[in-house]
């Protein structure tokens, strides 16, 4: 970090020399970038491979680092059996019972019938015996609660073969659905954490770092490897003030690196809308004229493909066409 700001200080001063130049054709200053893409840990486990090591090429796909999957592994047993029930459930209900249940309901609702039948006859007996003072009242006491629980017995098997035959109700149905439904999102969920334990380049790409070492758990969202991608670069610059108005995103321009021959194709990707550490409103009109713009340029020869990171630039914008033409 304190290399890339004095580099970046370092080309500020260069941008400001560059407008002090009187009559000679303003240029922007900078270095030659690539585009930083961070890996991060899903979870907090200890990382038990590192596949790559810095400095090397990987292709997007490649295996950068594995974390710990053994948690992850069983959540998603977890979650796979949550969803193998609901799934079960629903075709239960769909289907409804089998007819062996069904016959059974049958008959333990004719046996409930027939136990009420004999529960009523012997409730009457009681009675009359009782009315004739023949029979005791604990006797016809016992005979009604005998005939009250023959009764509660038989509304539940009727109840119970109504329901089997009739089936479930769409609004079981609609539950059942919706259970499976969050069930196979939760199992997807448990299967992504599983897979982002490998910890996968996005892109081609550089291993510029990785923070982490063997072993280590680092928490959950932190950087675990960091890729410079190997598509082509593009050029920070700071635009001098004088032409600032001019340099739009789309334009185009030309950019000169240190050390090759040359120069390269280039269109504006981002001009920043304020000044480099210095706030206009804060300079004189005299000294408006050192003001400087950071812009990013992307570099759309082949050929600048691999330019190195971090060479000094120069680029040079052409106020009066557009990077189509370039292009063409």
């Amino acid at each position: 970090m304190r290399r890339r700001g004095a580099l970046a200080l370092a080309a500020l001063v260069a941008a400001l020399g560059a407008c002090d130049g009187g009559g000679g054709e303003l240029v922007a200053v900078g270095t030659v970038e690539r585009d930083h893409v961070e890996l991060i840990a899903e979870a907090s486990e200890p990382i038990v491979e590192i596949a790559v090591r810095e400095g090397a090429t990987v292709e997007a796909g490649a295996v950068v680092l594995r974390l710990d999957e053994r948690r992850m592994a069983a959540e998603m047993m977890r979650a796979q059996g949550a969803y193998n029930r609901a799934v079960a459930l629903l075709a239960e209900l769909e289907r409804g019972p089998r007819g062996e249940l069904i016959e059974e309901a049958r008959a333990a609702l004719d046996g409930a019938r027939g136990n009420l039948a004999r529960d009523r006859g012997e409730l009457q007996r009681a009675r009359t015996l009782y009315k004739q003072e023949l029979g005791t009242k604990s006797a016809l006491d016992a005979a009604q609660a005998a005939f009250d629980m023959s009764q509660a017995q038989f509304d539940r098997a009727t109840a119970e073969l109504a329901a089997m035959e009739t089936g479930a109700t769409s609004e079981e149905l609609d539950q059942a659905r919706a259970a499976v439904t969050e069930a196979s999102g939760t199992l997807e969920a448990a299967r992504l954490r599983q897979e982002r334990m490998t910890v996968r380049a996005p892109v081609d790409g550089v291993v510029d770092a990785l923070p982490f070492e063997l072993g280590e758990q680092p928490p959950p969202g932190a950087v675990v490897a960091v890729l410079l991608a190997r598509h082509a670069p593009y050029a920070r610059v700071y635009v001098p003030e004088a032409i600032r108005a001019h340099v739009r995103p789309g334009g185009a321009a030309r950019v000169e690196v240190d050390g090759v021959d040359g120069s390269f194709a280039a269109r504006v990707r981002t001009v920043a809308g304020e000044a480099a550490f210095t706030p206009f409103f804060a300079l004189t009109e005299e000294d408006r004229g050192r003001l400087t713009y950071l812009a990013e340029l992307d570099l759309i020869d082949e050929s600048a493909r691999e330019l190195p990171t971090g060479l000094p630039a120069e680029a040079t914008f052409d106020l009066g066409a557009s990077a189509s033409a370039t292009d063409e």
